[in-house]
């Protein structure tokens, strides 16, 4: 990639996708500035990585994709210090939960080229799930350069921006739901004698490769599942344990509530 790839704010996720970004090689380090209210806190990773520490307008005057990794009260005051210096072929990347394209137009008080995100923290190891939907002022190329970023962390598919609440809730939020999900299988392990650090592999790895077998067989993950379940078995014994106690509705219920969050951070 030949463009220049600047990010305003670097805080969990915006280190994430830096990070990602630089393992995948998408870019040189030359290619890459960031800025960040304390910029002290990017120097162990700008000393990995090589990459610039800079200033919000200097990213602005310089950045062909613009990604805003900021939290979403503070979009306003920055594009508003910012807006005069970017250029017109400039993509601004919104991956703020709450924040519409339609609200960054409003704020930049001008036609600009908005790519609306919704990643997630493990594009940090290249194995993100991104959703994207963009203006009507992307062109094939803008589209291009978008859909190469995100899928050099991970995948990447594009969707209706009225989606965007939903991905929130199954993508964006869900890692902390996992990591919970691990932390309970591995207190249960914990419980029944295993050691905690063998405990927290057997889970995780376990997670990793079901993922793995779902997305590379096609498998609807019933069949994985009733293929775990023998007649009267351990498995049928724990996941009727897991319905008597609400673990799907649980589950459910979780993102219904998510999403009603990030759709009353539009209003």
């Amino acid at each position: 990639m030949d463009q220049t790839i600047g990010f305003i704010g670097c805080g969990n996720m915006g280190k994430a996708m830096v990070e990602g970004i630089m393992k995948a090689h998408l870019v040189d380090g030359e290619q890459l500035i960031v800025a960040n209210a304390h910029p002290e806190k990017l120097q162990e990773l700008s000393n990995r990585y090589d990459f610039y520490i800079s200033d919000n307008e200097t990213v602005a005057r310089h950045a062909d994709l613009l990604i805003l990794a900021v939290k979403p009260n503070l979009y306003a005051p920055i594009l508003k210090e910012i807006r005069d210096l970017i250029q017109e072929h400039t993509i601004i990347i919104d991956i703020a939960a709450g924040i519409r394209m339609q609200d960054i137009t409003a704020m930049m008080n001008r036609p600009c080229k908005i790519a609306k995100v919704m990643p997630n923290t493990a594009v940090m190891v290249n194995e993100g799930m991104s959703a994207v939907c963009f203006n009507d002022a992307i062109d094939a190329s803008d589209r291009h350069a978008i859909m190469s970023l995100f899928t050099c962390l991970g995948n990447v598919k594009e969707v209706e921006e009225e989606l965007m609440d939903a991905i929130t809730a199954i993508s964006g939020s869900s890692p902390a739901y996992m990591c919970m999900f691990i932390e309970a299988l591995a207190d249960g392990a914990v419980l029944l004698g295993m050691k905690r650090e063998d405990a927290y592999l057997f889970a995780a790895q376990t997670m990793l490769g079901t993922a793995k077998l779902l997305l590379e067989s096609g498998l609807h993950p019933a069949i994985c599942k009733d293929q775990v379940c023998s007649p009267k078995g351990t498995t049928i014994e724990a996941v009727a344990k897991l319905e008597e106690k609400g673990f799907r509705s649980a589950i459910i219920e979780a993102m219904c509530t998510c999403a009603a969050k990030s759709k009353a951070m539009q209003e």
